[in-house]
């Protein structure tokens, strides 16, 4: 039996289908279980879903029951109250791996972040090296991947780019000076990553980095975006000091922001691969980040845009397979 942390998330709802695709026992690890009791609807009758909080260690140790290796996804890249990124990313990853280890489990495979590093200045950043920090003295038979930015149907930065670019139907604000450089890896890819992980044991022990086939900075993103969208901005750049009292108060107005403050400075970081698993290590060929495969971005509305920056579900939110 497969463990799943977050599997009704990003990441983990597509992972979930990957691995029944594959006829491997899952059982999905969930907070919200309406949310995935409705992502998960495709898949529900070959899986098994329980509730489990990982700030709670004691809704953890009934899922480990009878399970052979755990995937742990559970993270926040935007904090909203209680939820922040030490008592998520870092606590709650610190909590999985003491419940594993209680209930004899020995197979880890934990979804770090290209450039984490516990002692970055950058809160985010330095949650995730702290988790894996503490996954790699575990003791356990672990592999973490560390991906570059993730895109896909339910992603959270292009298709951020593309809901925003449906609100500013004049002028679209390049953050910075566009120069920003990531690596955006398509969901799948991941997916497909982690599952050979747990069929290949060379993977123990290793930190492995995970890219798409390009090297593309934030403008050259933007303009893809708009290219998939068949839609003609104005670009100005912004410079980021400006922005952000603006995203300062984004933050404090709406329930599911955009943007905040602190990914805002994450713009500082590299995010590229310097050794790429994908093609390296699991011979995968990367799909890349193109107006082509941007093409799901056309369902994204004015409206469902606006209601989901206020916290509300919409009707384009489709899950990646």
């Amino acid at each position: 039996m497969i463990l799943v942390t977050g599997a009704s998330g990003y990441v983990g709802n597509n992972l979930v289908r990957r691995l029944v695709e594959l006829d491997k026992p899952v059982r999905a690890v969930v907070h919200n279980r309406a949310k995935a009791e409705t992502r998960l609807a495709d898949a529900r009758n070959r899986i098994e879903i329980v509730s489990g909080d990982v700030t709670r260690p004691d809704t953890l140790a009934p899922a480990l029951d009878g399970v052979s290796a755990v995937v742990h996804l559970v993270a926040v890249a935007i904090e909203h109250g209680e939820r922040t990124y030490e008592r998520i990313n870092t606590q709650g990853t610190i909590n999985v791996v003491d419940a594993a280890k209680a209930a004899g489990v020995r197979r880890f495979i934990n979804m770090s972040q290209n450039g984490a590093d516990s002692s970055l200045p950058y809160r985010f950043l330095a949650s995730k090296g702290k988790a894996q920090a503490y996954v790699a003295a575990s003791g356990l038979d672990w592999t973490a991947l560390r991906p570059s930015v993730i895109w896909g149907p339910q992603d959270e930065f292009a298709n951020v780019q593309a809901r925003l670019i449906r609100l500013t139907p004049l002028i679209f604000p390049i953050v910075g000076d566009g120069q920003a450089r990531f690596q955006p890896v398509y969901v799948g890819d991941v997916v497909e990553a982690i599952a050979r992980c747990l069929d290949d044991d060379s993977t123990i022990g290793q930190e492995l980095g995970v890219g798409g086939p390009e090297v593309l900075t934030y403008e050259d993103i933007v303009r893809r975006v708009l290219a998939a969208l068949h839609a003609r901005r104005l670009t100005v750049k912004v410079p980021v000091p400006l922005l952000r009292p603006v995203v300062k108060l984004i933050e404090l107005a709406l329930p599911n922001p955009p943007v905040t403050t602190g990914l805002l400075e994450l713009l500082k970081v590299d995010n590229v691969i310097a050794h790429n698993a994908l093609t390296e290590v699991f011979n995968i060929t990367p799909r890349p980040f193109t107006p082509d495969n941007l093409e799901y971005m056309q369902q994204f509305s004015a409206v469902g845009s606006l209601r989901r920056f206020l916290g509300r579900r919409t009707a384009d939110e489709g899950h990646s397979t």
